[in-house]
């Protein structure tokens, strides 16, 4: 059943380390422009200059003595710049929004993973956000072992990325239970199949929320992504 259509297109993408969100989010970037859509591409943290500065506080993996309450506090001031000079502008004119991490990254890392009150991080993320909420999110649903295969090849990890398999573990358990308590906003995918397989399937259900991506575009940007 499609859904009724948003009064914005705000959608995120989510996933533990190395589930390969980030090459569906530029493919699924490229294939909304090629049908014709204004598209603004996201990460967070970052997208504005002061919250590249305070993307590289978090992930500096020398920052070893950041306590959690700081962690979540740097997350949430770098997303309300993101949302305010960003994000809700492009909203505002009809642009296409697709953001890579937003707060269930951190009700995941920083709640189930860190530990912290879930109440107390749902409440920054309301804080931060300030009514500017994603209309559907895209879960790549793998494995933390699974991901750790992928990214043996990437060389040095970040201070997120360093935490180990079994803070990996509660992260990937989080968005588990994200889904199943928002089903309607919330959509897992497996991202265990090969990247044309898992596009298929993240253009689905974005069709399904009401945005038209015609197969001829799809098949151009995956076409572009093998150059």
């Amino acid at each position: 059943m499609a859904f009724e259509p948003a009064q914005h297109s705000f959608i995120t993408l989510e996933g533990v380390d190395g589930a390969g969100k980030s090459t569906q989010a530029h493919l699924l970037a490229r294939a909304l422009e090629l049908a014709g859509h204004q598209v603004v591409s996201l990460r967070e943290p970052g997208g504005t200059a002061i919250s590249e500065k305070i993307r590289a506080l978090l992930l500096d993996p020398a920052n070893t003595a950041m306590g959690d309450t700081c962690e979540l506090l740097l997350y949430e001031a770098a997303r309300a710049q993101l949302v305010h000079e960003v994000i809700a502008p492009a909203l505002a004119v009809g642009k296409v929004v697709l953001c890579d991490r937003f707060y269930d990254s951190t009700t995941c890392y920083q709640a189930f993973a860190d530990g912290l009150d879930r109440q107390m991080v749902r409440d920054a993320n309301n804080l931060a956000v300030a009514g500017t909420h994603p209309a559907l999110t895209l879960v790549y649903h793998i494995t933390p072992e699974q991901a750790a295969l992928r990214m043996a090849a990437r060389g040095a990890a970040d201070r997120m990325e360093a935490k180990g398999m079994a803070f990996q573990e509660r992260v990937y358990q989080g968005f588990c239970a994200i889904a199943a308590e928002e089903p309607a906003r919330v959509k897992l995918i497996d991202a265990t199949a090969t990247i044309e397989e898992v596009f298929e399937k993240t253009v689905e259900q974005v069709r399904a929320y009401g945005l038209d991506i015609p197969q001829d575009a799809v098949a151009a940007a995956l076409a572009k992504e093998a150059e």
